[in-house]
């Protein structure tokens, strides 16, 4: 996973954290659910990009071994 996607994993999750927080202090329960739903979405992008991680150094880790 590249720096930028990691950044804007993070920028996801904070905005989220930010509408829900919006929604709470207001009453705005739609907002409130819309900022966790953002929460949640960066949260599986993230899970996603660490799982991709792995497979692509799995793969570089019997690259190495098949080339010895």
């Amino acid at each position: 996973m590249s720096l930028s996607d990691k950044i804007g994993n993070k920028v996801d999750e904070f905005s989220g954290k930010a509408k829900e927080a919006a929604g709470t202090a207001t009453g705005d329960d739609e907002l409130r659910a819309e900022g966790k739903a953002d929460q949640a979405e960066a949260g599986i992008k993230g899970a996603v990009d660490d799982v991709k991680d792995a497979i692509g150094d799995a793969v570089d880790k019997a690259k190495r071994a098949f080339s010895k």
